[in-house]
């Protein structure tokens, strides 16, 4: 009966977990921004600028790629555990997929925070319009593709 009261709980963590996964910008993804002559262009980056941004990716992109790693593997164990362990185990394991999902995202937050203090207020608005209309375009053509 326990178990049927936890399942779900566990499908909804499922299904929040692949919608987050699917559903990342390519922006989130590892697009490089500050290099892209558009947003150049668009924002008026300076060479420093961009230097100083590429800068800030370099130095969290290690922190990020392993914690990443870690990610993935409590992710597989999480997989491996649904398969046949107790509830208790199952969801204790939840919480470490969690907590390392959330160091990811806290890291990934913290390096565009930094980035952000780079630009200018203006650049940040043009870059805020930027970004969503890149993010419509992409919602379109992915609707379109369907």
């Amino acid at each position: 009966m326990k178990s049927l009261r936890l399942f779900p709980a566990l499908a909804a963590t499922l299904a929040l977990a692949a919608l987050i996964v699917t559903s990342a910008p390519a922006a989130a993804q590892g697009f490089k921004w500050w290099l892209s002559e558009q947003y150049i262009k668009e924002l008026g980056l300076t060479a420093e600028q961009s230097r100083r941004v590429e800068e800030i990716f370099q130095k969290a992109l290690p922190t990020m790629k392993t914690q990443k790693a870690t990610l993935d593997a409590s992710e597989k164990r999480f997989e491996q555990l649904v398969e046949g362990s107790d509830d208790s185990t199952v969801m204790e394991q939840v919480n470490v997929v969690e907590a390392a999902r959330a160091e990811l995202n806290k890291t990934r937050t913290l390096m565009l925070l930094a980035m952000r203090k780079v630009l200018t207020r203006d650049q940040w608005a043009k870059f805020t319009a930027l970004h969503q209309q890149t993010e419509r375009e992409r919602q379109k053509a992915a609707a379109a593709a369907k």
